[in-house]
């Protein structure tokens, strides 16, 4: 096993994606608490690649900065080379939470589309997917969710608030979605996926529309998928649930029961916000090994968390258990928010891994945007998961004495045949560890420090 490069973030250290030589963390401990073991011939799903959402709130906060900061901020996301590589991105179809305010592409009851308008995508979102795609040298791919029809299409005639889309509406609603998917693509933008609808199981304060299971199956099979193939995007799959973990595989079991489920529902999506039921996640991986399942948002809630450094190991902590479970794909939320962790419209404060000072026309990367850049960046499209398990005993580091969830791996071969291992200590200590790839010259003894994050590199 041949180590090529090292890099790490740590909370008091001051690394940040630091790039170290390979021997600085090789440990002539006599023991190692943690056993790390690779095994290259057991071989997983493929990894789409990573990414985060271009809010509206997102946009007009990056908005605030001068023109040179607000590229580096891009760059720093989706730049291959100078930042951490995203390939993904999410934005909504109308408003969201996470807009200035509720809107939708046709306001008042138009049931011909003929006053469909894109002004207010066009304000913030649209220049902001733009130059998203140009700083990922063109690599970027977009997902579309809607949030909510717009009020005169659902039966509580308002945005906000849940309430259903009207029976006999289906068809109207998917041109409308198809409508919006085709303006984005004459603005030049690949689309990577759609998903039916945002979180279709809640009733929320802002922008929401409950679905049951089977009539999102019904409107994926029925009306979506047909319409999205008569307009030429057949090959841009479909993803139902879109909400958390927890009712995952009942989901897309009850939407995969529909007739030609199989042809236009290219998967599901999810979320963290009911826990870290991660056996959900590899059920329904492995039942639908095919399928796409791809976490689609995840933020720190109650709002912005200034120099935190607990957020950056919850993102950690739940990549390495989604993608170890099946997961084929994993996009954060706002890339950008206030430090207040707006603006949003409803009150519905949350962290970012960037935050804007609006006032002052500054920025800071948080401790999460280190640490997603620990998969984004090592991680690419197209890499392949690796079989991997952890052995652990007694640590004096933990407070139980056990090691449970406090370290954590994964690891992929890429498609230049490296093998990325991203490893997450959380304990307050030192943590020896032993690493087996797989090869013949055996185990090689490494550290992490505390409350750290390393990608090791392997030829």
């Amino acid at each position: 096993m041949k180590i090529k490069e090292i890099y790490e973030t740590g909370k008091d250290s001051g690394l940040r994606l630091g790039r170290l030589p390979a021997r600085s963390r090789i440990s002539h401990a006599a023991w190692a608490p943690v056993s790390v073991t690779i095994d290259p011939t057991k071989t997983f799903q493929t990894v789409e690649g990573f990414g985060g959402a271009l809010t509206e709130s997102a946009a007009y906060v990056l908005g605030t900065l001068d023109k040179t900061d607000r590229n580096r901020v891009l760059e720093a996301y989706f730049d291959p080379e100078n930042g951490i590589g995203y390939t993904l991105a999410r934005t909504h179809i109308n408003s969201c939470d996470f807009s200035l305010g509720n809107w939708a592409c046709i306001e008042q009851k138009d049931e011909s589309l003929e006053s469909f308008s894109m002004e207010r995508t066009d304000r913030w979102i649209t220049p902001l997917v733009r130059d998203a795609l140009t700083a990922s040298g063109g690599r970027m791919h977009l997902m579309l969710t809607s949030w909510s029809p717009p009020a005169w299409m659902k039966d509580n005639n308002d945005m906000n608030n849940g309430g259903r889309l009207l029976d006999g509406y289906e068809n109207l609603w998917a041109r409308y979605m198809v409508r919006f998917m085709k303006e984005m693509r004459s603005r030049g933008v690949p689309l990577w996926c759609v998903s039916v609808q945002n979180e279709p199981e809640a009733t929320q304060t802002w922008d929401s529309c409950r679905w049951t299971a089977e009539a999102e199956g019904r409107f994926a099979c029925e009306h979506l998928g047909p319409e999205m193939e008569k307009e030429g995007f057949g090959s841009v799959p479909i993803l139902v649930w879109d909400h958390n973990r927890d009712r995952l595989f009942e989901r897309m079991q009850e939407c995969m029961n529909h007739p030609g489920a199989d042809k236009y529902i290219g998967g599901a999506a999810f979320h963290w916000y009911s826990g870290d039921q991660y056996d959900c996640v590899a059920r329904t991986a492995e039942k639908w090994p095919d399928k796409m399942l791809v976490f689609t948002e995840g933020c720190i809630e109650g709002g912005a968390r200034p120099g935190a450094w607990f957020p950056g190991e919850r993102y950690a902590h739940n990549i390495i258990n989604d993608l170890n479970a099946g997961c084929t794909a994993w996009v954060d939320w706002n890339i950008a928010l206030d430090i207040e962790g707006g603006p949003n419209h409803a009150g519905n404060f949350c962290d970012a891994p960037v935050l804007v000072d609006t006032e002052r026309g500054t920025f800071t990367f948080q401790s999460s945007y280190w640490y997603l850049g620990h998969f984004s960046k090592f991680i690419k499209p197209g890499a392949i998961r690796l079989g991997s398990s952890i052995e652990s005993g007694m640590t004096p580091a933990t407070v139980d004495g056990r090691l449970g969830n406090a370290f954590e791996a994964c690891a992929f071969r890429n498609p230049d045949g490296t093998t990325a291992v991203v490893l997450c200590n959380r304990t307050e200590a030192d943590m020896i560890y032993g690493l087996d790839a797989g090869a013949d010259d055996g185990r090689q003894l490494l550290f992490c420090p505390p409350r750290s994050i390393q990608t090791v590199l392997i030829e």
